[in-house]
């Protein structure tokens, strides 16, 4: 049997395991984790709620913003959570493809080459400050986030099932940063901005780090097999078709405005549908609402989109400005169109 043929099996397997999972019991599931996380993330639970619906939508998630907010923390939360394999891959400016992806090294006893696996063989892989390393690694990671697999030398070798990318990233401005391709960012379902805390959770923070780290204390709450079968029963999840034409018109929307440069890709639409069926999963529904869909379109769309030159609003940022007008003026599908 293939390798591609065992893994479609494996996945089969999952769709009809999923077929025995409740709603009742997917909420459970997702509660403990949300809760686990959030013990170590204060006041960021719309952070976390991101993370867990990149990872059950099977997308990947980008955090970007000024160091020391709690990004990588957060990306570690999420991995202490689930009993899964992880690895942590800092990525600077000496850091070389083959650290990612891994290489072929020559063994001269058995007198042939051996593939030795990069870091990106895990379930979850935190790659820190993604934007520090030159465009030549971060493009080691295309074809593993699309395809979920490496090509070394010829040969394809499958990654884990989950898998999970969550990458930080430093704000352009900083010193030392290369900037995401288009090709690249496109690969992530979702960016969000972590934000400094307010002033009760930094208080918090202040006190429980002084006496010990909480990651050190945390235990995972689920496992890599359990994150399978949610996985499964998200993709099952109802999506009615008026809603999958209103995705699909929010998508060519931002193609036609005029104040956009670059608009969203077929894969922007396809990975806003699934995560909004993890959403509505989240929310307790085994059926997607428009509300779904225009709360994901700024963290789905924004970071793949650029502002056409010469495109200025004062006080706000011309990709999330244009993206909440056209949130605005797409007709939303009523309660009686097509199912």
């Amino acid at each position: 049997m293939s390798r591609t043929d065992a893994h479609e099996r494996a996945r089969m397997h999952e769709q009809s395991t999923a077929e025995l999972i409740t709603a009742e019991q997917f909420a459970e599931q997702t509660t403990r984790i949300i809760d686990a996380v959030s013990s170590v993330i204060d006041g960021k639970h719309e952070a976390v709620r991101s993370a867990l619906i990149c990872l059950f939508a099977e997308g990947h998630l980008l955090i970007e913003d000024v160091p020391g907010v709690g990004k990588t923390m957060l990306a570690r939360a999420l991995a202490a959570s689930v009993d899964a394999t992880v690895r942590r891959i800092q990525f600077t400016p000496d850091l070389l493809p083959g650290d990612v992806t891994g290489v072929a090294v020559y063994d001269p006893v058995a007198r042939e080459f051996e593939f030795k696996r990069g870091a990106v063989f895990a379930n979850i892989v935190i790659a820190d400050e993604i934007n520090r390393a030159s465009p030549k690694t971060q493009s080691a990671l295309l074809e593993a986030m699309e395809e979920q697999q490496v090509t070394v030398d010829g040969a394809t070798h499958r990654l884990p099932d989950p898998f999970l990318v969550v990458a930080t990233q430093n704000p352009l401005e900083m010193e030392g940063t290369y900037p995401l391709p288009e090709a690249q960012r496109d690969r992530f379902m979702m960016r969000i901005s972590m934000g400094y805390p307010d002033a009760a959770a930094e208080t918090l923070m202040l006190r429980q780090r002084e006496l010990s780290n909480p990651l050190a204390s945390m235990t995972p709450v689920t496992d890599a097999a359990t994150v399978r079968h949610l996985i499964a029963w998200t993709r099952r999840v109802h999506v009615a078709e008026s809603l999958e034409e209103y995705a699909v018109a929010l998508a060519q929307a931002t193609r036609a405005d005029p104040s956009l440069h670059l608009g969203a890709s077929p894969r922007a639409t396809l990975q806003l549908v699934r995560a909004a069926k993890v959403r509505a999963a989240l929310e307790g529904r085994e059926f997607v609402v428009p509300d779904d869909l225009t709360e994901l379109v700024i963290p789905v769309f924004a970071h793949r989109l650029l502002a056409a030159r010469g495109v200025h609003r004062a006080g706000t940022q011309p990709v999330e400005a244009a993206l909440h007008q056209i949130v605005a003026r797409v007709p939303v599908p009523f309660a009686g169109s097509r199912v």
